[in-house]
């Protein structure tokens, strides 16, 4: 799906990944879930770009839902995999998370579980190789992401800030649908390790320029980062 002339979204709004398409190559954000593979190449079909273009793999934490297609693409590939130092292990596969479900929905619950399970959710392969980043780091990606932690989902939580597609990619920071009860808008996510952290880490957004905030799971935001904070607050106090 393509959000803008250089911004593109893989999956839906239950699971998704982007892809930011510059001169010099592809970024790839988030990993989604193992059987997105095919949209993932046919989105870069789309776009005139094979995975030879294909530059790294940014992850905005290390859950099975995000790292999907991830060791695919560095193991057949040699597309380098980066992650916070905080959630290497979680990616790697050596740290076992137990969350809170929390409030539910059957009806939206079980949509959720019903499309992990299509798209292969129980194959998760770890990352065996990781490049590690850290907050304030620029990488030398395309599209020169910048890195701002966002502990509280994952220790080693963070979301992108790429001004060339006019975006900040949050992960699990915050979400605009709510897996398990299929409530729209910005609100807190969940299976989130430390609530209280995660919404005081979304104070880390502040100044920062963005038409689109784009999370893990739900509809692309397109109001500013500034009302989607906002937002989330409100929600988190209801």
């Amino acid at each position: 799906m393509k959000l803008g002339p250089s911004l593109h979204r893989v999956g839906n709004d239950i699971v998704a990944a982007y892809l930011v398409d510059t001169p010099d190559g592809v970024t790839v954000i988030d990993a989604g879930l193992a059987g997105q593979w095919g949209e993932f190449t046919a989105e870069l079909e789309a776009m005139g770009r094979t995975l030879q273009d294909v530059r790294g793999v940014v992850l905005t934490h290390g859950d099975s839902d995000h790292i999907g297609f991830a060791e695919r693409l560095r193991r057949d590939h040699g597309v380098p995999v980066f992650v916070h130092e905080a959630d290497a292990a979680r990616a790697r596969g050596e740290v076992k998370t137990k969350p809170s479900w929390g409030h539910v929905k059957p009806g939206a619950t079980a949509q959720f579980l019903w499309y992990a399970v299509r798209k292969q959710g129980w194959r998760v392969t770890p990352v065996a190789e990781v490049t590690i980043v850290r907050d304030g780091e620029v990488l030398d990606l395309p599209g020169s992401p910048r890195v701002i932690g966002m502990p509280g989902h994952s220790p080693g939580s963070i979301a992108l800030h790429v001004p060339v597609v006019d975006a900040v990619f949050v992960g699990d920071a915050l979400t605009t649908r709510h897996v398990l009860t299929g409530r729209p808008g910005p609100q807190p996510a969940p299976f989130t390790d430390d609530p209280a952290q995660a919404l005081a880490s979304l104070d880390r957004l502040q100044g920062v320029t963005a038409t689109w905030v784009l999370p893990g799971h739900g509809t692309p935001w397109n109001r500013g980062v500034d009302e989607a904070v906002q937002e989330v607050h409100r929600a988190a106090t209801a």
